[in-house]
């Protein structure tokens, strides 16, 4: 299902989920993303070798981590990386097949563990603060 209908506030350029498969309102959803490789990032990233940079993988799943949370009602920021790994690197092309559950939360700090995958192979995880605003 397109990200929009779950409240996502982002749009292209920098929507980057595809679509949200699954989800437990307040709690997790699954999502996917496929680069096609014409973004404009893929130009300096790196020219003849094209990587999706760690920060944008990063970003993917805080923006699945605020569809799970926004189910709780609000607007969700990211407002802190406790910690991202990155085993491999993704290319253009790959299907990265995303998932975020929330581990917990405070007042209005949710914390999600989130992982990236492709083909079934952990390319990036780690874990997201993200903040409950009232929005614009």
């Amino acid at each position: 299902m397109d990200p929009s209908f779950y409240g996502l506030p982002h749009r292209e350029p920098f929507c980057f989920l595809d679509a949200v498969s699954e989800i437990a309102p307040g709690v997790a959803a699954r999502g996917r993303k496929t680069f096609a490789g014409d973004e404009a990032f893929f130009a300096g990233h790196f020219p003849g070798n094209p990587i999706v940079p760690g920060v944008i993988l990063t970003e993917a799943l805080a923006q699945l981590s605020g569809i799970a949370a926004a189910e709780s009602g609000g607007m969700w920021l990211l407002s802190a990386i406790r910690q991202m790994k990155f085993f491999h690197p993704v290319r253009p092309g790959q299907i990265l097949d995303l998932s975020a559950r929330r581990t917990g939360n405070l007042g209005p700090l949710i914390q999600f563990d989130v992982k990236a995958e492709v083909a079934g192979l952990p390319v990036a995880e780690g874990a997201l603060i993200l903040t409950r605003t009232s929005g614009p």
